[in-house]
């Protein structure tokens, strides 16, 4: 039998489209803020949004009238006909956010528009008007979500853990944020701020407060225009980029989205200066006319559908690649005989993004260290500290005893045994022993340290910021000279020894952003395996890359002092051998 839905069961309904989880309560919440003209909006959130959301403003607030209405479905002052429905000028506009948190929550309402008279106050409880009273109040608007799905127990029980829904709130608030530099935005967590962003006339300074301050100095800045439609913002280069994906910021008239067509353009602008599995960090403006637009698509606004898919595709195409061209030419300096390349290199070039030095020549080193600590950049003449012996763990030599033929490929290490023929990948063998080194290490708590000239200052999100923190302390023991520095930050003095102290910053970032993005199990230990994998990943040898004879002797006595010299942290083998046997029979010498 076909029965209409109560209106207290249809806005629970519509509560499961708009307000999946707290952080969905304070994007709604902030673009109603932001679309009444609040220049200054407070946001006070209490165990992870579970207990307590508010969000305070000073835009123009709500008539008495307006704040009864606010609560009824569908009910908006931003959509007067059908026409307004498909060009949509403000942030919120479905006429559901309201009455469905009121619906699933203790809500309270406290507005006043322009200081006109008292001002309105309303209790919902569940959705249910429980009390309405005109207090004085100032200008602006007041919303009060108090024990979110209190009422819809199904709903409660998915909510992540506080730190993880906190993260969710930290997320959405960053990229509200960036798209309104002229607002003051302030949030709070347990009483405790955890961002206050000043508003500033300069977008850029916006960029460097949320995404850190090194960022305004390392990115272009993307200004492209064809007739109604443009695209400006910040992009990083072609040297300077990440694993995930988490650092693309797009915006559709001011609107954060998630778009495919954008996203897909942003990365062909970079064609030829990508590899697969890599992303650049973008925060990309699309303005065009609001009719060519729909963002009526999803329930909760972060989707978009273009009129013109394939204009808004080649205009982002062409901006972010002129920029990039335009950044990333070859500049010469010019002296009585020289010419070098003082930036950039042509992209098509490996070395892009790096300063050309002749390269060390090892073999006529005279005065090489007894133990060559093996380096874990692709240039080995950008040489940082003096190489430094490593113990052996124990006495076992078989992989040292190994007679080297070379290399194949710059990725396999040839040797011969008695046996016959080894081979081993030289990057998974590296990222075996640098694990180790690194779990010896925290367990020992004696990990060797290599000071940094200049210390590292790392911001990081709210949920990156909670991984890093709390595998610190054994991160400290292996080596890593790591401290908080208030808010999301952290300084870097110093790192492990038998890691690459260059660039150390990007690659910690990169690996605690992975992390986030892929999820990792509750357990410290398991979040600072993987940690540790990560980095020995990130930090070990490359493939394609050449080493010396010196290099790959050391790179089989280190190998010998692995407890488990057979495979690395991910499970890949380190070594095959193929046997005399099987080359005899392969030749027909034996049958």
């Amino acid at each position: 039998m076909i029965r209409i839905l109560s209106e207290s069961i249809s806005n629970k309904v519509a509560a499961g489209e708009v307000v999946e989880r707290p952080a969905s309560v304070v994007k709604e919440l902030l673009e109603n803020a932001l679309d009444a003209g609040g220049t200054r909006i407070i946001i006070d959130v209490e165990k992870g949004g579970r207990s307590l959301i508010r969000v305070a403003d000073n835009g123009s607030g709500m008539t008495h009238d307006d704040a009864l209405l606010s609560l009824e479905r569908y009910a908006t002052s931003k959509i007067s006909n059908e026409s307004d429905l498909f060009s949509i000028k403000t942030l919120g506009f479905r006429g559901e956010a309201v009455p469905s948190m009121a619906s699933v929550s203790k809500f309270y309402l406290e507005t006043n528009q322009n200081n006109h008279g008292p001002g309105t106050s309303i209790f919902v409880d569940g959705g249910k008007i429980k009390k309405v009273t005109r207090p004085g109040a100032p200008s602006g608007t007041m919303v009060t979500v108090k024990q979110l799905f209190f009422n819809v127990p199904a709903r409660r029980k998915f909510l992540k853990t506080i730190n993880t829904e906190m993260a969710h709130i930290s997320d959405i608030t960053s990229k509200i944020a960036l798209s309104h530099p002229g607002v003051h935005f302030k949030i709070s967590h347990n009483g405790k701020v955890i961002k206050d962003w000043s508003s500033v006339s300069d977008p850029s300074n916006r960029v460097a407060d949320v995404l850190g301050k090194n960022m305004k100095n390392s990115f272009y800045q993307v200004e492209y225009k064809e007739g109604l439609y443009s695209v400006s913002g910040w992009i990083s280069s072609s040297a300077d980029l990440r694993a995930t994906s988490r650092g693309l910021y797009i915006y559709v008239n001011g609107r954060f989205v998630r778009d495919k067509t954008v996203r897909h353009a942003l990365i062909e602008g970079y064609a030829g200066r990508l590899m697969k599995g890599e992303f650049p960090t973008a925060v990309l403006f699309i303005t065009l006319p609001h009719g060519d637009v729909d963002v009526n698509v999803h329930p909760a606004k972060n989707e978009v559908r273009f009129f013109q898919q394939k204009a808004v595709h080649d205009l982002v195409v062409k901006g972010v690649s002129s920029t990039i061209d335009i950044a990333e030419q070859p500049k010469w300096e010019t002296t009585d005989t020289d010419y070098a390349v003082t930036k950039y290199a042509p992209a098509s070039d490996p070395a892009a993004g790096y300063v050309f030095e002749p390269p060390v020549d090892y073999n006529s080193t005279r005065d090489m260290p007894e133990q060559l600590n093996i380096e874990t950049r692709s240039d080995f003449s950008q040489k940082e500290i003096p190489a430094k012996k490593q113990a052996t763990f124990w006495n076992k030599k078989y992989f040292s005893g190994l007679r080297i033929i070379g290399q194949l490929h710059n990725v396999y290490i040839l040797c011969e045994s008695d046996e016959g023929l080894v081979l081993l990948d030289q990057h998974a063998a590296h990222e075996r022993i640098l694990f180790e080194q690194l779990k010896k290490g925290v367990e020992n708590s004696m990990g060797p340290a290599q000071q940094l000239l200049v210390p590292e200052t790392l911001e990081l999100g709210f949920m990156e910021k909670n991984i890093l923190e709390k595998i610190l302390p054994d991160l400290v023991k292996a080596g890593f000279d790591m401290e908080h520095f208030g808010g999301n930050s952290f300084i870097i003095k110093a790192v492990p020894v038998f890691i690459s102290c260059a660039d150390v910053k990007s690659v910690i970032l990169e690996v605690v952003e992975t992390m986030a993005e892929t999820g990792s199990s509750s357990g410290i230990s398991s979040k600072l395996d993987q940690f540790l994998m990560l980095i020995a990943c990130h930090s070990a040898i490359r493939a394609k890359q050449s080493l010396a004879h010196e290099q790959m002797e050391e790179l089989l006595n280190q190998l010998d002092g692995c407890e488990n010299s057979s495979r690395c942290p991910h499970g890949r083998p380190t070594w095959i051998s193929l046997s005399s046997v099987f080359f005899e029979k392969s030749f027909k010498r034996i049958v």
